[in-house]
């Protein structure tokens, strides 16, 4: 039983992409992370596309190799073939995006972690669970690597597995060119060709570009060196050419590429063509696993290679299958791909990470609520948050589906321990009881505060927003949630948005749906919503309908406590919980409230305070499960 599609192997890296666009490389003042390599890239394409995929590769024994499997495993990418090298540095890659044809960059990979993959790392039993074995050039460039790639290649074919070369060739990594040449693609060389051409036979589906054929096939006429390869290999060569699209050849290599087998393609901006070819790989891997006929392989192809040129980043341009789907139905509506708000709605929210289906949260945000508490002082209310966290983690004791509400400016501390804890972190951004919205001072008059923030971190709003407030109200809040919607989205942050219009003024089933629909009209699609606990199921129903109404895929709504009682707050739960689009709860001073007031007065020490919201926490949280689950014995 083949338990998995496709396992690529190569090299891995992190890719320090320069943020500044139309500048040399030497101007770069910030960089994005992401990763990188090619069989990497591919194995988190070919992941997004709903492919079983894994990687074998090495990395480091430090912070980007750490960031390289936890990434992979984020996307759905298999890592047991990832080894950790105790001796060698994560490579790494910078670069930058000077124009439509100028890409620098430079690799960091004097003896990095991947170049040292060897034999020993290839496992039999892992070969064997996959339908195919993809491997790229540049692990050919060096006898080990070499032996380790032609060992999973001879293993694939004894288990029944096809075999894909992408040749990925990049003449400095050959040691045909310098440091500051990585930009080259293409440098004649005998002794690569020769390299190449002894392991083609291996290959049932051998892909490059026309500069990338020239070397496997020894000559820069592109039909004599199609031909070239095909004498050596049976395989079905695919030749990318550019902005032409692709060309498949099954058989005889005709008189020209036009006569090939070819997908539409797709006249789209070209905004950053590094990845394209990985983005184009992952694609035609997708159609070929599938059994489809070449042209909707190629289709595939050409469509995500369109992705991979118009997005900044490789890996992250990719597309996820339903993405794919959605624009291979409804078409191309602006060359730029990347301004497509419509299509960009859609790659964010089916590429988002982590599974956040149940949410039981314990918000300690709060900061007016505990300045008025006696015996608050800043430095104390902030180690009360630090409780507040050792109770959550305490709840949580390695369990999906727990998270925290936590702000950066009284709880800093425990907002900074609960990085990597597995925790969901939503930190609010507002300031407290502020009508017409104001923003905490950290996050600048620019919102640039937010590029400070760790990704995991969630940006929560709260916004008291009613549909009979003035126009000059509405106008000013909408703009304040406008603008930090979108410079939550430029970095890369998920948003949530909290609304209580019963604080304002009278409210009906249908009062929190309509702002809420509002939100959606002008543009705004935050993550998360969360909402007051309604007293109706008509409420509701209006709500959620709202939601589903102008965004299918939402991460959904949690239901905050608004100070009441357990018993109170258990009834609006059972309620909020027939609802699948309510993933859970975010509370706070129902179970802080009475522990935050005795630990501040001192009659409380730190263990009892813990052990109080250790108590209260997880007892809210069976609550949840219980309501959620007459829920689904209901269905």
């Amino acid at each position: 039983m083949k338990t998995l599609d496709v396992i690529t192997i190569g090299r891995s890296s992190v890719d320090l992409y320069g943020a500044q666009v139309g500048g040399r490389l030497e101007d770069m003042g910030s960089f994005q992370k992401y990763v990188g390599g090619s069989p990497t890239n591919m194995a988190t394409g070919t992941a997004r596309l709903g492919l079983k995929s894994a990687l074998i590769t090495r990395v480091g024994d430090e912070h980007m190799g750490r960031f390289l499997r936890e990434e992979l495993a984020r996307e759905g990418v298999d890592v047991r073939g990832v080894k950790t090298d105790p001796e060698r540095l994560t490579a790494l890659v910078l670069l930058g995006i000077r124009d439509d044809k100028q890409f620098p960059l430079i690799f960091y990979r004097e003896n990095c972690a991947d170049m040292a993959l060897c034999e020993d790392d290839i496992d039999e039993g892992f070969i064997a669970e996959a339908r195919a074995v993809v491997a790229t050039g540049t692990h050919l460039s060096h006898p080990r690597t070499e032996a380790a790639v032609l060992k999973a290649l001879t293993l694939a074919r004894k288990h029944g597995a096809e075999t894909a070369l992408d040749i990925d060739y990049r003449p400095n990594l050959w040691g045909l060119s310098g440091h500051g040449d990585g930009e080259n693609r293409f440098i004649e060389s005998a002794a690569v060709t020769a390299k190449l051409q002894k392991t083609l036979h291996l290959f049932d589906l051998i892909v490059g570009t026309e500069e990338e054929f020239h070397i496997a096939g020894g000559t820069t006429d592109t039909i004599a060196a199609l031909s070239a390869v095909r004498a050596l290999s049976k395989a079905t060569l695919v030749c990318k050419r550019g902005p032409m699209g692709a060309a498949a050849f099954t058989g005889a290599i005709p008189d020209s590429l036009d006569q090939g087998e070819a997908g539409p393609g797709f006249p789209i901006e070209v905004f950053n063509v590094l990845g394209a070819g990985d983005g184009f790989m992952s694609g035609l891997i997708k159609g070929w696993l599938d059994g489809e006929p070449w042209p909707v392989a190629l289709k595939y192809a050409n469509a995500c290679g369109a992705f991979a040129v118009s997005r900044h980043g490789c890996t992250p341009a990719y597309p996820s299958w339903e993405e794919l789907q959605f624009f291979l139905n409804r078409g191309i509506t602006t060359p730029a791909l990347r301004k497509d708000a419509e299509l960009e709605q859609v790659h964010w929210a089916t590429n988002r990470h982590g599974d956040w289906s149940t949410m039981r949260v314990f918000a300690f945000d709060h900061r007016m609520q505990l300045e008025a508490m006696e015996g608050a002082t800043p430095e104390r209310i902030g180690a009360f948050k630090e409780l507040c966290l050792d109770a959550a983690l305490r709840v949580r004791n390695g369990t999906a589906g727990h998270g925290i509400l936590c702000d950066g400016r009284l709880g800093r501390k425990a907002l900074y321990r609960a990085a990597g804890s597995g925790l969901w972190i939503g930190r609010p951004v507002e300031w407290p009881g502020s009508r017409p919205l104001t923003l905490e001072p950290e996050i600048g008059p620019d919102y640039g505060g937010l590029s400070e923030w760790p990704l995991e971190h969630v940006v929560k709003v709260l916004c008291f927003y009613h549909p009979d407030d003035t126009p000059e109200t509405k106008a000013e809040q909408e703009a304040v949630v406008t603008r930090l919607f979108h410079a939550s989205r430029r970095n890369r942050l998920e948003m949530l948005l909290e609304i209580i219009p019963s604080k304002v003024g009278p409210v009906t089933d249908t009062t929190s749906a309509e702002v809420i629909q509002r939100f959606y009209d002008i543009g705004v699609t935050p993550d998360w919503w969360k909402l007051e606990p309604f007293s109706s199921d008509a409420a509701w129903t209006a709500a959620c309908e709202a939601i589903n109404r102008n965004d299918p895929r939402t991460r959904g709504i949690v239901v905050l406590g608004l100070d009441a009682g357990e018993e109170e707050l258990a009834a609006s739960l059972a309620l909020a919980a027939r609802h699948d689009l309510v993933k859970g709860f975010a509370v706070g001073r129902t179970i802080f409230g009475d522990a935050a007031r005795g630990w501040l007065a001192g009659t409380l020490s730190d263990a009892e305070a813990v052990e109080m919201m250790t108590e209260r926490y997880a007892r809210l949280c069976r609550i949840w499960d219980e309501a959620r689950a007459k829920k689904g014995l209901a269905a």
